[in-house]
């Protein structure tokens, strides 16, 4: 513990390197040290580090004005990020709400989705579903939303109960059912969910189109959410998909819920919004929502000092308009395919890695102690902790995360590299990966070993 500073860290317990400065795909520390950054922090650099466009569209905004409440003023670049984000998002998402993160994101379109149906004379219409492992912030109403044990445990006398929906975790069924004969079950548990608590009574079903912390890159069955669509119409629920994570490019398309060949009601975005340059958010809104607002000649009640910053939407235009000129939606789909062919080459064989998968440069390694059973390694092993930290010190950064299964057991990384990285580079991460990993079953080999015992 660093007992000379003042700063509350997230974990007090830890002793940070001070980060001096960042280069592509690289960050560098005080004392000279690189790192190839293949997580992009939380998912979130997904140009890299120092890009001059960015910085100088920043700097050409500060010198025009820094802030204006939007409560008195709109502003140009707030303008001009809500009618590319309308241009590029699946049709009759034409409207922007503008916050500072995710979790103000997913909170916005909470908050909206009962709005809108107390605009429709159905007020009894509050409670929002999620699933079974997921996540979507960590502000209150956002916690309640997602279903990871571990996040909510402290907190759960403050969150409002509700059914939980089965996750879409093809590798661990929870139905015991593999792809290719699947009818779907953990997208029909939605509806067992909805009649459960009663349909007069649900306004909004959420998930992640690619789950990405709480369980690394799981990817849905194909039909997935053309049924999950289906369901949410026959019952009257508003369908919000949490693309803070995949949004923006990061599953090599615009949106990851485009895949899937549906058009939500409303789209959460932030992360990969500005890249890492200035902190954005923002909850997308189909007309049909917006226009009952505007038609009733009412506000959506709600808001945040920093929405629609003009320095953040500076941001958020100037990363659109060179993921756009640089063609980086096709790179981060071509490059995705060569980093999960390139891990699975390296990997598959390998006794502790379980699965790998994921959309684009958003991949996810399930860690196990056997692959034949595809039992976890116990939590008190701490695989994935041990796993980054050593990763960590060989100067390679990922993102990993323990209970994956249910909160508490398992053990994956999440890999999101910048969409520039390249070939070269991609092997460089995969050959640290692979040294980490073999190191960290040698430091923890005698406690992997009895764990094995029958």
């Amino acid at each position: 513990m660093n007992e000379d500073t003042h700063v509350f860290y997230r974990n007090p317990f830890t002793v940070y390197p001070v980060i001096a400065r960042g280069e592509g795909a690289y960050l560098f520390d005080q004392k000279g040290k690189r790192y190839l950054d293949a997580c992009g922090g939380a998912v979130v650099s997904a140009l890299g580090h120092d890009v001059p466009e960015i910085v100088a569209a920043l700097k050409a905004q500060l010198d025009r004005v820094e802030f204006a409440h939007t409560s008195q003023f709109t502003n140009a670049p707030q303008e001009e990020l809500a009618e590319l984000l309308a241009d590029l998002s699946p049709g009759g998402l034409n409207h922007a709400y503008f916050v500072s993160g995710g979790s103000e994101a997913v909170e916005s379109a909470i908050k909206m989705a009962r709005a809108y149906w107390v605009q429709m004379g159905r007020p009894e219409k509050w409670m929002v579903i999620g699933r079974e492992q997921s996540y979507h912030g960590n502000t209150l109403g956002a916690l309640a939303a997602g279903g990871n044990r571990w996040r909510r445990a402290l907190y759960e006398p403050m969150l409002y109960q509700r059914p939980r929906v089965a996750p879409c975790y093809c590798y661990r069924c929870p139905f015991d059912k593999d792809p290719a004969h699947c009818a779907l079950e953990c997208a029909d548990d939605l509806e067992r969910a909805i009649l459960e608590v009663g349909p007069e009574k649900v306004s909004a079903f959420i998930a992640e189109p690619v789950v990405g912390a709480t369980a690394g890159a799981l990817v849905p069955h194909e039909n997935y959410f053309r049924r999950i669509r289906e369901i949410c119409d026959r019952y009257d629920v508003l369908l919000i998909a949490d693309e803070v994570m995949t949004g923006l490019g990061r599953c090599g398309s615009w949106f990851a819920i485009k895949q899937f060949g549906v058009v939500p009601d409303m789209i959460c975005l932030a992360k990969g919004l500005a890249a890492g340059y200035v902190p954005i958010g923002a909850t997308l809104v189909h007309d049909h929502i917006v226009d009952t607002f505007h038609n009733r000649r009412n506000i959506f009640q709600h808001g945040h000092t920093y929405m629609g910053h003009p320095l953040a939407a500076t941001a958020g235009v100037a990363v659109i308009k060179y993921i756009q000129q640089h063609k980086l939606i096709e790179r981060s789909r071509k490059m995705g395919e060569e980093l999960i062919a390139r891990l699975r080459e390296a990997l598959l064989d390998h006794p502790h890695v379980g699965d790998i998968r994921g959309r684009g440069l958003f991949v996810g390694i399930e860690f196990v102690l056997d692959r034949a059973t595809k039992q976890p390694f116990e939590p008190e092993l701490g695989f994935h902790r041990v796993l980054g930290e050593t990763a960590f010190a060989n100067g390679l950064i990922v993102y990993p995360m323990g209970g994956t299964l249910d909160g508490r057991r398992g053990d994956h990384v999440l890999i999101a590299p910048p969409f520039i990285i390249t070939k070269q580079q991609i092997g460089r991460l995969v050959d640290l990966l692979v040294k980490s990993l073999d190191a960290t079953v040698y430091k923890l080999r005698d406690r992997i070993a009895a764990a094995m015992l029958p």
